[in-house]
C-alpha cells in the first residue's frame, strides 16, 4: 500500500470513529422529553451547564418534539392545552390553592432549554445566586402581559412545591415574544436563544422544567 492510500485509509478510520462517538454523546431531544422525576428534579437544582454550539441539523426523529409517542411505562402522557401548549406533571404539589391567570408574585424555579439544539439550556434560576445563600426563584406577574402566554398559560393550575414540564410552541415563546419573561441572564445564553429564534429554518419551541415555591 503506498503512503498516500495508507494515510487515506486512516483518515477514513478516524472518521468513522468520530462520528461514532460524536452519535453516543450527543444528547436526544427523545432523552430529554422522557426524563423521570429525579431528572426533572435535578435539572431545576443542579448548576446548569453554559450554552455551546452543538450539532446544529435537526434530527428527523425530532420533527414532532417526541411527545406523540406512547409514554414508558409507569409515566404520564403530556396533556395538550388549548393552545397548542404541551404540560406533564412530575409533582403534583400540596394544598388547595393553584395558580390562577391573575396570580402575582408567582415565585418559582425554572429551567429553560433549547429542543432544536437538543436540550441546551439558554436560562436557569440556578444562576441567580448573588450571595451564595441558594438561587433566587423568578417572581412572575401574571395577567399583566409580562411572562411569555405559553409559559404562563403552562403554568396556571399548579399547586405549591408542584413540578411541571412545559413544551411552549415557538408562535407563544420567543419567537413572537423576545422581551418577555423569563429572559437569558448571561450573554452566552441570550446568544443561543438568539441562534434558534432568529433563524426562520430552525424550531423555536421551548421547553421549560417549572417549580413553584409559592405565589399570591
Amino acid at each position: 500500500m503506498s503512503n498516500l492510500s495508507a494515510n487515506l485509509y486512516r483518515l477514513f478510520v478516524a472518521s468513522i470513529l468520530f462520528r461514532s462517538i460524536h452519535g453516543l454523546t450527543q444528547p436526544s431531544r427523545r432523552s430529554i422529553l422522557k426524563s423521570s422525576t429525579f431528572g426533572v428534579a435535578s435539572i431545576l437544582l443542579s448548576d446548569p451547564p453554559k450554552a455551546h454550539a452543538v450539532n446544529q441539523s435537526k434530527p428527523k426523529e425530532f420533527v414532532d418534539v417526541g411527545t406523540q409517542a406512547p409514554p414508558p411505562d409507569g409515566e404520564s402522557a403530556f396533556t395538550t392545552l388549548d393552545n397548542g401548549v404541551k404540560i406533564k406533571d412530575f409533582r403534583v404539589g400540596s394544598g388547595d390553592d393553584i395558580v390562577q391567570g391573575n396570580s402575582q408574585n408567582v415565585m418559582i424555579q425554572c429551567t429553560g432549554r433549547l429542543l432544536n439544539l437538543n436540550g441546551v439550556i439558554f436560562y436557569s434560576t440556578k444562576n441567580n445566586n448573588p450571595d451564595g445563600f441558594g438561587p433566587v426563584p423568578l417572581s412572575l406577574n401574571f395577567g399583566k402581559g409580562e411572562v411569555l402566554p405559553g409559559l404562563e398559560s403552562g403554568i396556571i393550575g399548579m399547586k405549591k412545591g408542584a413540578i411541571r414540564r412545559i413544551i411552549v410552541p415557538a408562535d407563544l415563546a420567543y419567537s413572537k415574544y423576545p422581551e418577555l419573561e423569563p429572559k437569558p441572564t448571561s450573554a452566552n445564553d441570550q446568544r443561543a436563544l438568539d441562534s434558534v429564534v432568529k433563524n426562520t429554518r430552525r424550531d423555536a419551541t421551548i421547553m421549560f422544567d417549572v417549580q413553584v415555591e409559592r405565589f399570591k
